[in-house]
C-alpha cells in the first residue's frame, strides 16, 4: 500500500512541477496553471496526512486530534525528525485552507508551499518506509 500511496504523490507532485511557474508573481489566481497546481498539491499533502493518521495507529500512538497533531505524536515517539513534523503540520493546514477557503489563498505562498514543500512529502515517505522495513 505505501508504494502505490508513494507512486501516486509522485504522479501528483509532476504535475505541481509541470505546471508551476518559476517566478512567484505569474502564479495566478483562477487560471489553469495555479488550479493545477492547487489540486496536485492539495492531493499530495492528503495522502501523506492519511499516511501520517495511520502511522499513529501502527505505531500505537493513539487517534490524532488533528492532521497537525499526527505529526507531532509521531515526532514525540522520535519517529520523526520534529522539524520535518512541524513542516508537515503547516502542510497540512495548507491542506486545510484549500478546502475550506480557496477563493482566498495568498498565491504566494502557495507557490513557496508548491516550490518547497514536496521535498518534505518526500522525507516523510522515506521515512515511513524506513520504519516499516
Amino acid at each position: 500500500m505505501l508504494a502505490e500511496r508513494t507512486a501516486a504523490v509522485e504522479r501528483h507532485l509532476a504535475r505541481v512541477a509541470a505546471c508551476l511557474p518559476a517566478e512567484a508573481a505569474h502564479l495566478q489566481p483562477s487560471t489553469d496553471a495555479s488550479d493545477a497546481v492547487i489540486l496536485h498539491l492539495w492531493q499530495a499533502v492528503q495522502i501523506v496526512i492519511d499516511l501520517g493518521l495511520s502511522a499513529c495507529l501502527r505505531f500505537n500512538l493513539g487517534t490524532p486530534e488533528s492532521y497537525g497533531d499526527a505529526f507531532r505524536r509521531l515526532a514525540d515517539a522520535d519517529l520523526l525528525d520534529r522539524d520535518l513534523a512541524q513542516r508537515l503540520s503547516q502542510a497540512a493546514g495548507f491542506r486545510h485552507l484549500v478546502a475550506h477557503a480557496y477563493d482566498s489563498l495568498d498565491m504566494r505562498r502557495v507557490h513557496q508551499s508548491a516550490s518547497e514543500g514536496p521535498k518534505d512529502l518526500r522525507a516523510f515517505l522515506a521515512r515511513l518506509r524506513d520504519l516499516l522495513s
